[in-house]
C-alpha cells in the first residue's frame, strides 16, 4: 500500500505543474493588459508611467519569464500581492479556505447520509412504487440549480422566523460548534441536493449490477439472510465505483461553493474570488484558482487510495 501511495504522489507533480501552467496562461491571456483593466478608463496615465508600473509588476517580461518568476515564488509560498489591498495573497486565501472546505465537507456528508440508504432501498425495491418515487425525486434533485434553491430557502425561511437562515453571520467551528453548524446548515443543504441525486442514482445502478452477480445468488441460495447478503456481500462491491464518483463530485463541490458563499454571504474562497474578479484583482483570482485546482488534484489522490483500499486488485495493476 505504501508503494501505491508513493506512486500516486509522484504522479501528482507533473499534474500540478500542468495545472499551474494552465492557470497562469488563462489568467494572463484573458486579462490582456491587467494593469489597464485594474486602473480602468478613469485613470489618465502617460505611456511612460504605465511602462514603469508594468516594470514594477514584472509585466514587461515575456510570458515564459513571467511564468518562471511566478512559479518560483509560488513554490516558496509567495502567491503575489493583491492589487487592491497590497496584502500578500496567500494569507487571505488560507484565512478563507476553512470556510469553503467545511461547507464542502458538510454538503458531502449530507449527500452521503441521504443518498446511500435511499439508493440501496431503491435497488432492493426495483420496479415498485417506492423505486419510481425515488427515481423521480432524483431527477428533480438533478434539475434544481443550487443557487435557485439557496435563494428560495432565503425567501421562505428568513432569519426572523428561523435563526438557521441567518446570513452574513459566520462563526468558527471551534469557537461555537452549534452556532457554526446552524449557520452552515442551509448552505450545505443547498450545495448538497444535486450531489445527493447524483450519488443516489449511481448507488442504485451499482447495487442493481452487483445484486445480479453469481456470488449474490449463491449466498441467497445457501439461505443467508437478505440483510447479510446486502451488507456483507453486495454493498462493498457496489461502493467501489461510487467512491470514484464521490471523489470527483467533491472537487466540483469545492468549486461550486462560489455562488453559495455569495448568496449566504459566507467569507469563503469563492466570495473572495468573486470580489477579486469584480475589482480586477488578477493576482487574487490566480491564487484562488490555483488553490482550488490543487485541492481538486489532491482529492483525486485520496480517492485513488480509498479505491485501492476497498479493491486491493487495483494496487497490483
Amino acid at each position: 500500500m505504501a508503494a501505491f501511495i508513493l506512486a500516486r504522489l509522484l504522479t501528482l507533480l507533473p499534474v500540478l505543474w500542468g495545472v499551474s501552467v494552465v492557470v497562469f496562461l488563462l489568467i494572463h491571456l484573458i486579462a490582456g493588459n491587467a494593469l489597464q483593466m485594474f486602473l480602468g478608463t478613469q485613470v489618465d496615465m502617460t505611456p511612460a508611467q504605465m511602462e514603469e508600473l508594468r516594470r514594477l509588476f514584472g509585466l514587461n517580461k515575456p510570458l515564459p519569464l513571467q511564468y518562471a518568476d511566478w512559479i518560483g515564488r509560488v513554490v516558496r509560498g509567495d502567491f503575489g500581492v493583491s492589487l487592491r489591498t497590497s496584502r500578500p495573497v496567500l494569507p487571505d486565501i488560507l484565512a478563507r479556505l476553512p470556510v469553503s472546505v467545511e461547507l464542502t465537507v458538510l454538503a458531502l456528508l449530507f449527500a452521503l447520509a441521504v443518498a446511500l440508504p435511499i439508493g440501496i432501498a431503491s435497488a432492493i425495491r426495483r420496479g415498485t412504487a417506492e423505486d419510481a418515487a425515488i427515481r423521480v425525486g432524483g431527477l428533480i434533485g438533478l434539475s434544481i440549480p443550487n443557487f435557485w434553491l439557496a435563494t428560495m430557502l432565503l425567501l421562505f425561511l428568513p432569519g426572523r422566523i428561523l435563526p438557521i437562515a441567518s446570513i452574513g453571520v459566520y462563526v468558527r467551528f471551534f469557537a461555537d460548534p452549534a452556532g457554526n453548524l446552524t449557520v452552515l446548515a442551509l448552505p450545505a443543504f443547498s450545495l448538497g441536493v444535486v450531489l445527493t441525486a447524483v450519488i443516489m442514482r449511481f448507488v442504485r445502478s451499482s447495487m442493481l449490477e452487483v445484486l445480479g452477480q453469481d456470488y449474490v445468488r449463491t449466498a441467497r441460495a445457501k439461505g443467508l439472510r437478505e440483510r447479510l447478503v446486502i451488507t456483507r456481500h453486495a454493498l462493498r462491491n457496489a461502493l467501489i465505483p461510487v467512491i470514484t464518483v464521490v471523489g470527483f463530485q467533491a472537487g466540483y463541490l469545492l468549486g461550486g461553493t462560489v455562488v453559495i458563499e455569495e448568496v449566504f454571504a459566507l467569507p469563503g474562497m469563492g466570495r473572495l474570488a468573486l470580489n477579486a474578479i469584480a475589482q480586477r484583482d488578477y493576482p487574487v483570482v490566480q491564487g484562488v484558482v490555483l488553490v482550488i485546482a490543487m485541492l481538486f488534484v489532491l482529492t483525486n489522490i485520496v480517492v485513488d487510495v480509498l479505491y485501492a483500499y476497498v479493491d486491493p486488485r487495483v494496487r497490483y495493476e
